[in-house]
């Protein structure tokens, strides 16, 4: 009759990774409520009065809806700035410099990645695209698209050159629809700055029905300050580029940790 005895070793390598499970699920934990933190206190302090929001600033409460919790403060962003406006245009704003991003930064990539000619490695080639085209150009951009571009086979271009198809097409119709990764972090990056830019709109807009939400905050500073509308007006146009990064984020780590592996 035999005994199985456990392995003292394997049984001791099995505790080790059970016990740095358990650490780096904590420090998720703890990284991610040192994230939200910041979030939670302004999507929490836009629901209630000044007077509030300043009396529970040295404890808990300050992150939990309690106490004289309403919608006021965001009626009152709606009657003291055109938000709405403010809204659409910074959407278009966003959208346009996207759009255009992709395709410029796609292309350049493109030209990087798949075609033969001198001179093509040069980093000159990403300096002189990004101060030609500024807020849409970014050497960045390039180098990521560029990097997934290179991933893909190019017996694709091959057997689409054989069916007759140009440059053009084979970037359309073949590369550009398997970088979807590539196009979602691309699409976030030249987001985030177009929808937060501050100082450009602020010199060179003069209307206000011309006006992205970002200039919007400074209507909350003039005369009385009122801090509960300056957190619900901040929410508002926070709320955005979360739902962007959350709908993408799946795609644009993987395009991120694709890139690294490769650079």
């Amino acid at each position: 009759m035999s005994t199985v005895v456990e392995n003292p070793p394997r049984a001791g390598r099995s505790a080790h990774r059970r016990r740095t499970g358990w650490l780096v699920q904590t420090g998720r934990i703890l990284l991610a409520l040192l994230f939200a933190g910041p979030l939670l206190f302004l999507f929490v302090s836009s629901l209630k009065p000044d007077l509030q929001i300043f009396a529970d600033l040295r404890s808990w409460r300050a992150f939990v809806p309690l106490g004289h919790v309403s919608f006021a403060n965001y009626s009152a962003v709606f009657a003291r700035v055109p938000f709405a406006r403010f809204l659409m245009n910074s959407i278009g704003i966003s959208v346009v410099t996207v759009m255009l991003g992709l395709l410029v930064n796609s292309l350049a990539a493109f030209a990087l990645a798949r075609l033969q000619w001198r001179g093509k490695q040069l980093v000159l080639t990403g300096i002189i695209a990004t101060l030609i085209i500024p807020f849409v150009a970014n050497a960045f951009s390039v180098y990521l698209f560029y990097q997934y571009f290179t991933s893909i086979p190019k017996e694709l271009d091959e057997a689409a050159r054989m069916d007759g198809a140009g440059w053009f097409r084979i970037y359309r119709n073949v590369v550009m629809p398997l970088s979807g990764p590539a196009i979602a972090t691309v699409a976030i990056l030249t987001f985030l700055p177009a929808w937060n830019s501050y100082l450009w709109p602020l010199m060179v807009v003069q209307s206000e029905e011309l006006r992205p939400v970002m200039l919007g905050i400074q209507y909350f500073f003039q005369l009385n300050v009122s801090w509960g509308q300056v957190m619900a007006y901040a929410s508002m146009i926070t709320l955005p580029v979360l739902a962007l990064f959350l709908a993408f984020q799946k795609a644009f780590i993987g395009s991120i940790a694709s890139s690294g592996v490769k650079g």
